[in-house]
């Protein structure tokens, strides 16, 4: 997947427009995407345009795992879209501690969510 890269401005107008790249390459409209999260076109379109600050975790995660990117990718503070658990130096040298050989998708899933949660915890108490 050849991505296009975003720096600067504010971190929304990044989730905005990665959110709208990642939707444009499924050839998905706002209505189709909007729906699959369970929210309204319009606060989507608002989500894209930068326009709608402080989009929900919630939010942000069913993006991540619907286009199976990062929740970082997202955010803009890598460009690398492969969540951290297909990431070769992450399975095979960086983190020995995480050996996820064996591990089915659905394990490797509870994994991330775990890994998340703890970041989002991390965030919330600085």
């Amino acid at each position: 997947m050849n991505l296009p890269l975003w720096k600067g401005g504010t971190s929304m107008s990044v989730v905005g427009k990665r959110i709208k790249w990642l939707r444009e390459h499924k050839k998905w409209s706002q209505l189709e995407l909007a729906e699959k999260l369970g929210i309204h076109n319009t606060v989507l379109s608002r989500i894209e345009s930068g326009e709608k600050k402080g989009v929900d975790y919630h939010v942000i995660s069913q993006v991540a795992d619907l286009f199976e990117v990062s929740t970082d990718f997202l955010h803009g503070r890598t460009d690398d879209p492969a969540p951290f658990w297909q990431q070769a130096s992450v399975r095979e040298e960086h983190a020995p501690f995480l050996n996820l050989h064996g591990l089915s998708l659905d394990d490797l899933e509870e994994v991330r969510t775990h890994i998340e949660y703890l970041k989002w915890k991390a965030k919330k108490s600085k």
